[in-house]
């Protein structure tokens, strides 16, 4: 089968969220992006920040991190409803700001999402990201990738390449693929036990 890339649905940030001033981001951004993709989804894709997600004319298209994220994904044997794609920052920034401040002051609407979601596992993208949500701010790509972490108190987590390097960089890909056949496994894992558990 042929995969073909689509826009996945997005939803609506909660009030609260989408009229934030907590930091400076609010000054640049067009709006909030709360996240999109299957919202009682088992895996819970992180990303930094929202990237280019319309045109001019405020036409949604399929950016580059969606192409790369979705072909994984696809190959990796996964179904859409099985992934929501959402972010440490819900705003984009365009200019120079306050990076510490920023995911400090975001950092409350990720554990909103966490808690009502309640994925089986999340797949943290790019350094940004782990070192954010692990707390290791120096930490190698290579010393993270390849195992299980334990984040929001127990959640399975492991940590890949950004989509968008391994869009720019495509020798990553191998390494990208197998990071999700990895998440596909522990879901398929999990669904057995879970299965196996009712039935007995």
């Amino acid at each position: 089968m042929v995969f073909t890339p689509e826009i996945w649905p997005e939803e609506r940030p909660p009030s609260h969220a989408a009229n934030c001033t907590r930091c400076e981001l609010h000054k640049q951004r067009t709006r909030v992006i709360w996240g999109e993709g299957a919202v009682d989804a088992p895996i819970l894709a992180l990303l930094d920040n929202p990237g280019a997600r319309e045109d001019k004319q405020g036409e949604a298209f399929i950016c580059s991190t969606r192409i790369m994220l979705q072909k994984a994904i696809n190959e990796a044997r996964l179904e859409k409803s099985d992934v929501y794609a959402t972010y440490l920052l819900k705003c984009r920034p365009i200019r120079k700001y306050d990076k510490t401040v920023a995911r400090e002051a975001c950092s409350g609407f990720l554990i909103e999402q966490i808690k009502q979601k309640k994925p089986q596992i999340i797949v943290l993208h790019g350094l940004i990201v782990a070192e954010t949500v692990l707390a290791q701010p120096e930490a190698k790509m290579s010393d993270l990738r390849g195992h299980w972490h334990q984040v929001f108190q127990g959640i399975p987590a492991i940590v890949t390449y950004h989509p968008l390097a391994v869009h720019r960089h495509p020798n990553l890909y191998r390494n990208f693929l197998s990071d999700w056949q990895m998440a596909a496994s522990k879901i398929k894992e999990q669904t057995f036990n879970q299965h196996d558990s009712e039935v007995k």
